[in-house]
């Protein structure tokens, strides 16, 4: 009986047929006592002996001589995950029948495909694969990493010593090659440790990455720096088995709704421990891959260089490269920032601050070997620190975009943590909100690169600078992270040696890091005790000015959903406002707006035809999405749901809304004026006739809104995916002489404001103003209500109210 017939045996040597592996398979992987490398070995032997069953059988029927099989990539480093696909190769010496080496291919290749795992395979002689592997560098590297399972080894020995052979002679030409798959990789998947849903395979950082170093080592051109980056790719595969076994399916993609079953499955806390464990992977690996990518560049050109010196020299033979001195104890040679040879970082516990901002400065990376030898001899820094220390630390901060690989490779070798021990808790620290392009510790670093390009704005860019470094530095303690940044920040200053005033205004700055955005996106400017509560909370001029740049290089080293032209106007008229009461100005009870010349125009025209007037126009801002939308409409009931509703039913999305209630000299009757910035769902934009003809129905009743959006949201339900927390309607406290503060904090949706705005007339007050922003997936919305005599609600009422509308967005 043939192993066909049977199919839990093997009739030549009892090795598992079809329906035996898979059962052992299937044991394999829900033996919980032998997870991550362990199981990847068993897995690969186990399929090894499957298919050497399966290769002594289909050989003898099929009478094939002079043939193996061969593992290669992932199965040929024996990586099998749960999941994997098996690479394979069957190997011939070319003398066999065509007819018979088909047949023995397909008693291989079914099997597996019978048992549902994706199969990539090919059939050639050894100098077939040796051709094709010249030809398709992804072949080539394929072949670096075979292995025989079965039949005549003979033939993969030598196959392999000529693709070594090839890969070695051919590395001045191959390896710029493979960089440029790799940088191409990385453009097209993204930097692995600041994803929130990484793909582990092919963003950079991930597995793919952690292949082409094996490929560069395997050169003989350069190797990569090994510390840690055998453990790195265990973590990363450990991840991607999780994920298989969690999702039952093939996949290196860790999607948000997979993170705590794959975390639960590694036994990791929760998701955030993953996406941090993750990330360290990735950091190890791309930091390895910056290292070995610019050895190899050295190298080649190098090379390259060498017979034009030849030939120059004769036969004199070239000294030493070039040392050029950069800073006490620092030197650049060879295109890299490197240790004096009179350096004694034992007794220097500066240079590690000065070596990385000379090399910043200069914009040069940093030797490896120079970071590790500081990391091994380097002692510790007095508390507090010296003078040059704290200047060396703020040059390195001020160099701009420099700063960044510099950093970087002061981390990797655990320096940062060692000058500044509170590092360590934001270190490739996720954010899971989508706004943030950057986990804790990047984002930090990105916002002093940022905030270096406005030291010239400030009279103390020290301050400036450090306030960059720390004002998320408290994302790494439980609670508001503000509140405890503002302890740590204040630590830290003393530490590195700034005096206690100094201390004082960076514990206010971290503190208080989010308060021009919030207020001048969520509050009423026009509010006397808007600007008397910032002013208070600031203090002096001269920490607005710090806190005006540091809100800005905030924002702009957040994400691009974060800043616009829009955002930075309403900053700089919050900060115009707050420096007019800081110099003594008094906060004045508000007064009505006074139209610009666009809003008078069309409040005019509002109340002379009675109906609602609009107009539609690009902004000119380079860095705007969307269009301004201006509405007119005279005071009446419903205007705000109304006007949210028909922008809903166009498909328009609300980015941010200002409403205003403005009174005309000389002119009897209020206009309510809405500022809006839309953009399209897709497709174009409507034209205005049809958006005001639509308002005009929707004001006087002749056109159902709310059954409109009901019935759209019937026949275009929602995709299903991660479920967002549910609304919060709060109100505001203490922030508003002159009326009612609630704030809504809801994921963003079709009709989100029309329906905040139904639950307010049903509410039966009246809207003072509204502010609308909308950051990625989440609106923040804030209204000033007052009843119906124009003064703020009692306490009670207000409750009542914010539960109202808490309940018709839930």
């Amino acid at each position: 009986m043939t192993s066909a017939e049977n199919p839990t045996t093997d009739a030549t040597d009892g090795t598992p047929g079809p329906g035996g592996y898979a059962a052992a398979r299937l044991g394999l992987l829900q033996e919980e006592a032998r997870p991550g490398a362990s199981r990847r070995s068993a897995l690969a032997g186990l399929t090894d002996g499957w298919l050497s069953g399966l290769f002594a059988a289909a050989a003898a029927e099929s009478g094939v001589r002079g043939a193996a099989l061969v593992a290669v990539g992932g199965y040929g480093r024996a990586e099998l995950s749960p999941r994997s696909d098996l690479d394979l190769l069957l190997l011939h010496d070319g003398k066999a029948d065509p007819a018979k080496l088909s047949r023995l291919a397909d008693r291989l290749w079914y099997p597996v495909w019978d048992l549902g795992i994706a199969l990539d395979h090919s059939v050639r002689t050894p100098a077939e694969a040796r051709k094709t592997a010249g030809e398709d560098l992804k072949v080539q590297l394929g072949l670096l990493d075979a292995r025989p399972v079965a039949g005549d080894l003979g033939l993969l020995a030598g196959l392999r010593t000529s693709v070594l052979a090839d890969w070695r002679n051919q590395a001045p030409r191959r390896l710029p090659e493979l960089h440029s798959l790799c940088r191409d990789r990385a453009e097209r998947f993204g930097e692995l440790r600041f994803l929130l849903e990484p793909d582990l395979k092919e963003a950079r950082g991930g597995l793919r990455d952690v292949a082409a170093l094996r490929a560069v080592a395997a050169s003989w051109l350069a190797d990569a720096p090994r510390e840690g980056l055998a453990e790195a790719r265990r973590r990363l595969l450990d991840a991607r088995d999780a994920l298989h076994l969690v999702t039952g399916r093939a996949g290196d993609r860790l999607s948000l709704q997979e993170q705590d079953q794959v975390a639960a499955r590694m036994g990791l806390l929760d998701a955030d421990a993953l996406l941090r464990e993750v990330y360290e992977a990735a950091r190890v690996v791309a930091y390895a891959g910056d290292v070995t990518w610019r050895e190899v560049g050295r190298v080649l050109r190098a090379r390259s260089a060498r017979p034009r010196l030849r030939g120059l020299l004769g036969s004199r033979v070239a000294g030493p490269a070039e040392r050029a001195p950069l800073a006490e104890g620092v030197v650049e040679q060879d295109g890299e920032v490197v240790l004096a040879l009179a350096a004694r970082p034992e007794r220097d516990p500066v240079l590690p601050l000065r070596l990385g901002a000379a090399a910043a400065q200069a914009g040069l990376p940093v030797s490896l070997h120079a970071v590790r030898r500081l990391a091994a001899q380097t002692g510790p820094l007095p508390v507090p620190w010296p003078a040059e220390a704290r200047e060396q630390l703020l040059t390195l901060l001020g160099a701009g975009e420099p700063t960044v690989p510099v950093w970087e490779a002061l981390e990797a070798e655990g320096l940062i943590s060692r000058l500044l021990p509170d590092w360590e808790r934001v270190r490739c620290r996720p954010q899971r909100n989508p706004v943030h392009t950057w986990t804790v510790d990047r984002h930090l670093i990105e916002t002093a690169v940022r905030a270096s390009a406005m030291t010239r704005r400030v009279g103390r860019p020290d301050l400036l600078l450090m306030a960059a470094l720390l004002h998320d530095i408290g994302k790494g303690w439980p609670g508001d992270h503000s509140v405890a940044g503002q302890t740590i920040a204040r630590d830290v200053a003393v530490r590195v040696g700034f005096d206690p005033a100094d201390a004082a205004v960076l514990a206010t700055l971290v503190r208080h890091h989010l308060l021009l955005i919030d207020t001048a996106t969520r509050r009423d400017l026009d509010d006397p005790a808007t600007l008397r509560s910032v002013a208070d909370a600031v203090g002096t001029p001269g920490t607005l000015e710090l806190l005006h740049a540091l809100t800005e290089a905030d924002a702009l080293a957040t994400g691009p959903a974060a800043w616009s032209a829009w955002r930075g106007s309403l900053v700089a008229d919050l900060v115009r406002r707050v420096a007019a009461v800081l110099d003594g100005a008094p906060a004045a009870p508000s007064v009505p707006a006074q139209p610009g010349a666009e809003q008078e125009r069309l409040a005019v025209e509002a109340l002379r035809t009675g109906e609602p007037v609009l107009t539609l126009h690009a902004r000119q801002e380079a860095d705007a999405v969307g269009v301004e939308l201006a509405v007119a409409v005279p005071d009446q009931p419903g205007v705000l749901p109304a006007v949210a509703g028909v922008l809903a039913l166009h498909r328009l999305t609300v980015r941010a809304a200002d409403l205003r209630s403005v009174e005309l000299p000389d002119r009897l009757g209020e206009v309510l004026v809405l500022r809006w910035r839309v953009a399209a769902e897709y497709g174009s934009l409507p034209e205005a006739a049809r958006l005001r003809a639509d308002l005009v129905r929707a004001l006087d009743g002749s056109l159902d809104v709310p059954a409109k959006l009901a019935d759209r949201e019937a026949a275009y339900p929602r995709r299903r995916g991660v479920v967002p927390p549910p609304p919060r309607v709060t109100v505001v406290p203490e922030v508003s002489s002159l009326a009612t503060v609630l704030e809504v904090r809801a994921p963003d949706a079709v009709g989100l404001l029309h329906r905040i705005g139904r639950a307010l007339e049903s509410g039966g007050v009246r809207v003072r103003s509204a502010h609308v922003s909308t950051l990625g997936a989440n609106a923040v919305d804030t209204v000033y209500v007052v009843d119906a005599d124009g003064k703020p609600l009692p306490p009670a009422a207000a409750a009542t109210l914010a539960t109202a509308i808490q309940s018709a967005l839930t």
